[in-house]
């Protein structure tokens, strides 16, 4: 019994550790619209946060008044609403931008000949 569950754990940590392909384009342009999603609905989460404590306190300043203490509130920041989601995709970079071109100088050879490298030399 003890034989067989140390060969299940074997097998689990051996297909933990496989490496897995790259993400395609459309997979990490996904993943980059989930990301700025979420960081959108914490900044709504956080404006909703806002409103709960302004209405509370508000609602204590209210009844601090209405038995007669006189309290200051602490000023605070206005809540900022982030607005509707809208997500613009980044532009692909153009090949120029992206550096896979030539490089500026003239070339003073062909990149390629027909003649055997030199002898007794190996690449």
């Amino acid at each position: 019994m003890r034989h067989t569950a140390l060969l299940v754990l074997a097998l689990a940590a051996g297909a933990a550790s496989a490496k897995l392909p790259p993400l395609s384009d459309e997979a990490k342009a996904k993943a980059a619209e989930t990301a700025a999603r979420t960081a959108w609905s914490d900044k709504v989460a956080a404006y909703q946060l806002c409103q709960a404590m302004d209405r509370v306190a508000a609602g204590y300043l209210a009844h601090a008044r209405a038995e007669g203490k006189a309290l200051q509130p602490t000023p605070t920041p206005p809540c900022s609403d982030p607005g509707a989601f809208n997500y613009v995709p980044p532009e692909p970079k153009p090949i120029e931008a992206a550096g896979a071109h030539s490089p500026p100088q003239t070339a003073a050879t062909p990149h390629n000949t027909t003649q055997p490298a030199a002898a007794g030399t190996k690449p």
